[in-house]
């Protein structure tokens, strides 16, 4: 039993990894792998060849069946959805920091929702987790021709909406430092030079606070939102840098109470996509890990 725990928690980290990212919500993740837990304590250890490509397996079917699920109840959402985001630590090196805010941005997990269930996972194990095309075969049960279809159409689908150039970490984190100083200030033209033209920010409120009913496009509008928070929070407001989802990011707190998470994809030398989340439920788990910190 010390041996098959010993097992499961090792390759924990990989499975809520393959569970946050067909998901897009920590909380969905963390139930996912528990349930694989429970399977893999009933399971007769002779019936598995390989422990971990099992797990695997399992996670990533359970995952197919509630990503379904999820679509469903999603459009109904009380506003646009947008990820859980979670905290990250930077990464030990430059190569590695990349890698993961590639594969985990709340922006690349909003590019995943326009997949079929199976396709995210055939995607995701293959390009994001390297994993063979027998294994995705076995874990998405189908062939190993039709797994490669799935990623290459995903692949295709996915391309034109990449971001072609990697930001370095240095010059995002600069850009957000910018963008919270000209905030501080009150500063319109600042914010407003900071935004490229054709921004986009979306909001989720999750039905339970204000948020905006639909994508908010244009650097100018955008700008005047922010600039509009800023006057109205001025002395009660405190932005804090962060890492959240390998990239840096902005938690935003009145009152001393964390009131929005917003994540920005970069082009170097403006922002152009813009993440607010505001959903308290969304929130609780970061707010929770500040207080522990």
């Amino acid at each position: 039993m010390d041996d098959d725990a010993g097992t499961f928690n090792c390759l924990r980290p990989r499975l809520h990894k393959i569970a946050y990212r067909m998901l897009g919500s920590v909380a969905e993740a963390e139930d996912i792998v528990q349930d694989v837990w429970l399977r893999w304590h009933t399971t007769a250890r002779e019936a598995i060849d390989n422990p971990e490509a099992w797990l695997v397996s399992v996670t990533t079917r359970i995952s197919i069946d509630r990503l379904r699920e999820a679509k469903i109840q999603r459009e109904r959402y009380a506003s646009i959805w947008v990820p859980e985001p979670q905290m990250t630590e930077f990464g030990a090196t430059p190569e590695g920091a990349v890698e993961r805010s590639d594969d985990v941005s709340v922006a690349f997990l909003m590019l995943l929702e326009r997949l079929t269930p199976e396709a995210r996972a055939a995607f995701l194990l293959r390009e994001i987790f390297d994993t063979d095309y027998d294994e995705v075969a076995r874990a998405i049960g189908k062939t190993e021709t039709a797994c490669r279809k799935l990623v290459s159409r995903a692949k295709a689908q996915l391309r034109d909406e990449r971001p072609r150039q990697v930001v370095p970490h240095e010059t995002h984190l600069h850009l957000l430092r910018m963008f919270v100083q000209a905030m501080e200030r009150g500063d319109f033209p600042a914010i407003n030079a900071l935004l490229a033209e054709d921004a986009m920010l979306v909001g989720d409120g999750g039905g339970r606070v204000p948020s905006l009913p639909r994508p908010m496009a244009g650097g100018r509008r955008i700008a005047q939102l922010f600039y509009a928070w800023s006057l109205r929070y001025r002395g009660r407001q405190c932005v804090k840098l962060v890492m959240l989802n390998g990239q840096w990011a902005l938690l935003r707190f009145i009152e001393d109470k964390l009131e929005s998470a917003t994540s920005f994809e970069t082009d170097g030398a403006h922002m152009v996509h813009i993440h607010v989340q505001r959903n308290p439920d969304k929130l609780a788990r970061i707010a929770a890990a500040l207080l522990k910190g």
